[in-house]
């Protein structure tokens, strides 16, 4: 989706956050009016607004836009749904994949709105165990699916550039609800996903 200042932020909330980049800067030691750091600190501003958007979004109001009576009662699978978020903790990028599965229960949505709500909660200062639940959540609220699953695959940055400095290492989390906490149900899941899971 591209950036569109007017529906993110308000003018001052980007000059305050600017305002404090540019001391964040300073107190590195960096010379702020150098020529490659002058437009920093906006640039910084404008793309935290941006990769946090995520807080004025609600992820059943997505799901509820596009959502249809339908007597289809068979597993639905969006695979391989690329993320980026913040961890919360250092507010290092982390990144990956969602797949989602649920089985309606009289009503579908739009797949799209799915990705879309894997944005929704990835566009936040998170943590991966939350964020599964999250998404988990918000389609059993909207929808009131027989199940829902949601696996998420990810690779933290706090883990690779800094801390323990594993490069190889990978996070996998996963959220069960309804029939999918049934053994043969969540069994097909992951075998219908597993050529996506390292």
């Amino acid at each position: 989706m591209p950036y569109k200042k007017s529906e993110h932020y308000d003018e001052t909330t980007l000059h305050q956050l600017a305002n404090n980049y540019q001391h964040v800067l300073e107190m590195l030691g960096e010379d702020v009016t150098r020529e490659g750091l002058e437009k920093t600190p906006m640039r910084v501003a404008k793309s935290n607004l941006f990769l946090t958007q995520g807080y004025k979004m609600d992820a059943v109001e997505i799901i509820n836009s596009a959502k249809f009576k339908e007597s289809y009662s068979e597993m639905v699978i969006v695979k391989d749904i690329e993320l980026y978020s913040m961890c919360e903790h250092h507010m290092l990028p982390f990144f990956g994949k969602a797949h989602i599965a649920y089985i309606p229960n009289g009503y579908i949505t739009g797949l799209s709105k799915l990705a879309r709500v894997v944005d929704c909660f990835a566009r936040r200062l998170q943590v991966q165990e939350r964020m599964t639940h999250q998404i988990l959540d918000a389609v059993t609220e909207a929808l009131n699916p027989l199940g829902v699953a949601v696996v998420i695959e990810a690779k933290h940055l706090c883990m690779m550039m800094r801390g323990v400095q594993k490069q190889n290492s990978a996070t996998t989390t996963s959220a069960f609800y309804g029939e999918f906490e049934k053994d043969k149900t969540r069994s097909e899941f992951l075998r219908l996903i597993s050529s996506d899971l390292h």
